[in-house]
């Protein structure tokens, strides 16, 4: 069995790439990777295009981390999603912005592609012209006494669209098919050309509620590329930044769940702690989403005494009542009715997709970007990261429990250990540019999971080639497994339970 790393270094390496190695491959290279992922033995991280070119980012069992590129002649590749599933929409997304084909990809229907851009192959070297709009072909499922239930892209409540087509027998669920898309907004061709600190600000846009994930992952990935050294204060202020993020939208998401199952209390005293949560980091950082506050080389805004007070009371008062609201939780009979052995995801799907975040980890995957990459200040912090074996709605809203306790704790040490000093480094163009671009990656956990950013920086200091992964990659085609063999009305508090980014994952 092959190292990652031996395998990176049989292709020609490509200089200035940070942290991880990246390097361009045969396509018997490839090959040889792919049959690591369908063994099970590696963990698909991203694949992305580029005009004659895709890229994989691969994760194997030692942790270790590394990108291969192959050049696609005439616009083919083998594909990937023919022995390894996880990369089916990744691949059908590709073909859609660069014209990509991979071959043998057993579902060639259009992803991102609604027909509704005017073009085709928006990011490839010649874009197409307008493909034309036609039905979208939902698989058949056979059997007595079926009937299909379509539910979307407008929903009832003020949410993202997206369209979910039902197979049932009665009230239960036998296939579902996810149509998504919709809210496409072209991120990758809008950074394009873009200044380092223009690209940053669209980097925090691509899914709102993920805003300072976002912000971090593209600021380590451009600070990698350049070599930028970011002061140590603001190292740590992303780290609380980021864990007040989390913070908020765990709380939002354990209300959420339980509204679903119409437990209205718990959405409402859940709130109230998220709104809370909100207050501090404005009081803290100027922002309640603390948008565009990480930037490359820093952050933009420094904590004061009055900040440090709102989120030190905030921890207080949290700690105070979320204790009663996990009671209430765990002894109400109906709701435990409602979320335990609802939606469960087996671990071999949970590891095959590797799947991040609550839904991973819920279903027994035991990884944290945090902790398995150690990026600081999180090697310099205590923490630890909840793993339950069930995989069923009940386990996800325990795992993001055990996770606001964590993120307690990690915001105290790290009010109570912040350096002082700057907190913010200049980010100038490499010293050196004659010799290529510069390219960086980074892997940040946000409150969904694994976020990946990839990017290339030119010698203007604008960006060539910018690609951002939402977690929900990997976790959107889980939940059409997840609710096979549950009632329909179950749905929403399942889907909840996995709470998938549309932005995110529409780019």
């Amino acid at each position: 069995m092959p190292a990652l790393s031996d395998l990176v270094e049989t292709g020609r390496p490509v200089e200035h790439h940070a942290p991880w190695h990246r390097a361009k491959v045969a396509p018997k290279v490839w090959n040889l990777a792919v049959e690591q992922l369908a063994a099970g033995r590696w963990s698909l991280l991203g694949l992305w295009g580029e005009p004659e070119r895709v890229h994989m980012a691969l994760l194997d069992e030692e942790r270790n981390l590394g990108v291969i590129s192959l050049d696609c002649r005439g616009g083919r590749y083998p594909s990937v999603g023919q022995y390894h599933p996880p990369a089916l929409r990744l691949e059908r997304a590709a073909a859609d912005l660069f014209g990509l084909a991979p071959q043998g990809l057993p579902d060639t229907r259009r992803w991102l592609d609604h027909g509704q851009w005017g073009i085709s192959h928006p990011l490839a070297a010649q874009p197409g012209e307008r493909s034309a709009a036609s039905s979208y072909r939902f698989l058949t499922a056979e059997g007595e006494s079926l009937h299909q239930i379509a539910v979307g892209p407008v929903h009832a409540g003020i949410i993202e669209p997206g369209h979910f087509r039902f197979t049932a027998s009665g009230e239960t669920v036998v296939r579902l098919e996810e149509r998504l898309g919709y809210v496409h907004k072209g991120i990758e061709g809008l950074m394009a050309g873009a200044p380092i600190d223009r690209a940053a600000k669209l980097a925090g846009r691509t899914s709102g509620d993920s805003t300072v994930a976002y912000s971090l992952a593209f600021a380590r990935a451009a600070e990698a590329a350049l070599g930028v050294a970011v002061p140590p204060r603001a190292v740590w202020l992303r780290a609380l930044m980021a864990e007040l993020e989390r913070l908020a939208n765990h709380l939002g998401d354990i209300g959420a769940i339980c509204n679903d199952a119409a437990f209205a209390l718990m959405h409402a005293h859940c709130g109230v702690l998220r709104e809370r949560v909100l207050r501090a980091a404005d009081a803290a950082f100027g922002h309640r989403l603390m948008r565009d506050r990480i930037v490359p080389g820093g952050v933009t805004s420094d904590l004061n005494e009055a900040g440090t007070s709102a989120v030190r009371s905030l921890v207080a008062e949290i700690r105070q009542r979320f204790p009663h609201l996990v009671e209430l939780y765990d002894n109400t009979a109906s709701l435990q009715d409602r979320t335990v052995t609802t939606g469960r995801l087996k671990f071999e799907l949970a590891r095959q997709y590797a799947a991040g975040g609550y839904v991973g980890r819920a279903s027994g995957r035991d990884f944290d970007a945090r902790r398995n990459l150690a990026y600081a200040p999180y090697d310099q912090l205590a923490f630890d990261v909840p793993v339950l074996q069930e995989g069923d709605v009940n386990a996800r809203v325990w795992i993001r429990v055990r996770e606001v306790e964590q993120s307690l704790s990690l915001v105290e040490q790290i009010l109570g250990r912040l350096p002082t000093g700057p907190t913010r480094a200049e980010v100038a163009a490499a010293d050196d540019a004659t010799d290529g671009p510069r390219e960086g990656m980074a892997l940040v956990e946000g409150f969904r999971g694994d976020i990946l950013a990839w990017l290339r920086i030119g010698k203007d200091s604008t960006i060539e080639r910018c690609h951002l992964r939402d977690p929900s990659w990997f976790q959107w085609p889980l939940l059409e497994v997840a609710i096979e063999g549950n009632i329909v009305a179950d749905f929403p508090i399942c889907n909840k339970s996995f709470n998938c980014s549309y932005s995110g994952h529409d780019l």
